[in-house]
């Protein structure tokens, strides 16, 4: 069962998660920060947590700023904020007394998590879903409207279905922001998974992560599947591969 949760995010608005709660006792906890405007309830989002969930690891899944349950404007949010409030949703963890073991990202999502890693408390590994090298990778989704939106400091912008606000400066943030050193500082267990024929995220961003990464590194290749996940069966099975790799990192496997 998902309990509905609410906590701030660094901008100071509330963002809107769920938690997936293991219906036995929990080997451990974790957060999932989810693509660049896809939200808590996306496929890869809610089938990878669920799956962890049913696998003994409750997982915590949140909308970004200004995306589905979430308060504030979307184009209020960067790379940046990104980052800050993966960090937030873990403090929010620790605070309801289940810390997160694991940190999973999706896409951007990935790179927000590496990104955070260091500064989230209680954190023990991470694990990228397909996620791009370089955070400014998701400007190719703007690049119609992005010399506009620098040249009048903002433009609506219509992405799935609905209508946002892209700022200059969350375009500059993006484009700043860089995982180089990041990656090279990490120093946790990192699982990568990325499909060969990724269309959206290449593999060779996969590549680029695991080269720079510190051991313990592992790298699965998640064949047959989309950028989203959406293929029959393969966030489960993302999820699955999660939760028997994160086994000695959850709590008192951690310790024992």
């Amino acid at each position: 069962m998902g309990e509905r949760v609410t906590f701030h995010s660094s901008t100071g608005a509330n963002l809107a998660g769920v938690i997936e709660i293991p219906e036995t006792p929990a080997r451990g906890w974790g957060v999932f920060a989810h693509g660049f405007t896809l939200g808590k309830d996306c496929p890869a989002a809610a089938r990878i947590c669920k799956q962890l969930a049913s696998d003994g690891i409750g997982m915590l899944r949140f909308d970004a700023l200004g995306l589905g349950g979430s308060d504030g404007n979307w184009g209020d949010g960067s790379f940046t904020v990104k980052v800050d409030d993966v960090v937030q949703a873990c403090e929010f963890m620790v605070n309801r007394g289940t810390p997160p073991d694991l940190l999973v990202g999706h896409s951007w999502g990935g790179a927000a998590v590496i990104a955070a890693a260091m500064r989230a408390p209680g954190v023990r590994s991470v694990v990228t879903v397909a996620a791009p090298f370089d955070p400014s990778h998701v400007e190719k989704h703007y690049d119609a409207v992005v010399d506009r939106c620098l040249a009048e400091g903002s433009v609506e912008w219509l992405v799935g279905g609905r209508k946002l606000t892209l700022k200059r400066a969350f375009v500059e943030d993006v484009r700043a922001a860089q995982l180089y050193d990041k990656i090279k500082a990490l120093r946790l267990p990192l699982l990568i998974l990325h499909s060969p024929t990724d269309n959206t995220v290449g593999i060779d961003n996969a590549s680029e992560i695991f080269r720079l990464a510190r051991h313990p590194r592992s790298f699965v290749s998640l064949e047959g599947s989309d950028h989203l996940l959406t293929a029959r069966g393969q966030a489960h099975r993302a999820g699955r591969i999660i939760g028997a790799w994160a086994d000695a990192y959850l709590g008192a496997d951690a310790e024992s």
